[in-house]
């Protein structure tokens, strides 16, 4: 079915820059540890994925770190808002060749490889595809051919994200498949069991 691949958009995990509105309440320390496992979690669900999958940084190329080793490539984000970063790595990866692109990021410790190949194969017979968060946004769209309206004119990270989103595909007359509603971690109230040992180990420091 055409050329697959699995956009991964991350932050370069440091102190002050990882998770700022879930350090505001756990402490910047907890809350780069609690991202480095988010990244963490992230690589063991795609690692198996058979489509190839590349890692984009917010800053700069990683080296000998997580993604250097799974079968990963690496590329980072171009500048501009969110939208604008997701739209130039959709672009460029289609002019690669690709026939049917996902992305996620790296805040979603409930995504699971079944979810993400559920993705993609509904790519088969579908123009678009969509996970919706439980905070209106989303944690994964993916489309098999640009669409470019998906990526404009949106207020990134309200909960206006995800139901405007469904409202392009709807005027562009596009199909589309959702995905299960999962959560995305941004504060402290999103964490679930798989952290509280990173945040016992933090009060106790």
């Amino acid at each position: 079915m055409g050329k697959a691949l699995l956009i991964i958009f991350v932050k370069n995990p440091e102190l002050g820059r990882a998770k700022t509105r879930l350090a505001a309440t756990v402490g910047e320390e907890a809350a780069l540890a609690i991202y480095k496992r988010l990244l963490e979690r992230t690589k063991s669900i795609t690692q198996p994925l058979a489509m190839e999958k590349t890692v984009f940084y917010d800053q700069a190329l990683g080296e000998n770190d997580l993604w250097s080793e799974g079968g990963f490539s690496k590329e980072v984000q171009s500048t501009g808002d969110l939208g604008e970063k997701m739209l130039a790595a959709f672009q460029s990866s289609f002019e690669k060749g690709y026939e049917r692109i996902c992305i996620i990021g790296s805040d979603c410790y409930d995504l699971t490889t079944e979810i993400l190949e559920q993705a993609f194969s509904s790519l088969k017979n579908h123009d678009a595809v969509i996970g919706e968060a439980v905070d209106g946004g989303y944690y994964l769209i993916g489309m098999n051919r640009l669409i470019t309206d998906v990526f404009q004119n949106k207020q990134w990270s309200t909960e206006e994200v995800f139901p405007s989103t469904i409202q392009d595909f709807k005027n562009k007359g596009l199909s589309y498949f959702e995905l299960p509603v999962l959560n995305d971690v941004d504060t402290e109230e999103d964490l679930g069991d798989w952290a509280q040992d990173i945040l016992k180990g933090h009060r106790k420091a």
